[in-house]
């Protein structure tokens, strides 16, 4: 047996979340494509029935897996938003927004060198406020469910251990 690298961790996040599309997505989604489907059938009526919705059916599936793929965690010291880090250490204070409140922080009063990861069918979502001189990027916007929790663990994770 042998021994695991120390670069690998173990340990669980402080926080995690995939920005997954909701439930009824699904459904809406698949009956678009279906339509889709007929209308595509009805413009080549030579095409055998099954094409159109053996191609669509899995290229909507699979467009909308590539679209709630976005991973939120905190761990290992770092706030991580898909494969952008953010080391805890340069975090000044964490915000939770209500769908109000990210509106109006996503409006016309927006930092134009903010880091913006939103997603519409996610309403709440953390901003982030920085304190490192040397980027430019005054706070991060990262669409949430739980902006309290995610809020209170990067916190939590910007603190010293007692």
């Amino acid at each position: 047996m042998t021994p695991e690298s120390p670069a690998r961790t173990t340990t669980p996040p402080a926080y995690l979340e995939r920005l997954s599309l909701t439930w009824w997505f699904w459904p809406v989604a698949l009956i678009l494509v279906a339509i889709v489907a007929v209308e595509v059938l009805l413009g080549f009526p030579a095409m055998p029935e099954w094409v159109p919705f053996a191609v669509l059916v899995p290229l909507t599936a699979a467009a909308m897996l590539w679209t709630g793929r976005i991973r939120v965690a905190v761990a290992d010291g770092e706030f991580q938003v898909d494969d952008a880090r953010l080391p805890v250490s340069v975090i000044k204070d964490v915000v939770a927004l209500d769908t109000a409140g990210k509106r109006e922080a996503l409006g016309v009063g927006a930092h134009p060198y903010a880091f913006v990861i939103q997603r519409p069918w996610v309403g709440p979502a953390v901003q982030v406020l920085l304190d490192d001189p040397e980027d430019p990027t005054p706070y991060w916007i990262v669409s949430t469910r739980r902006p309290v929790e995610l809020a209170t663990a990067l916190l939590e994770a910007r603190s010293p251990k007692a």
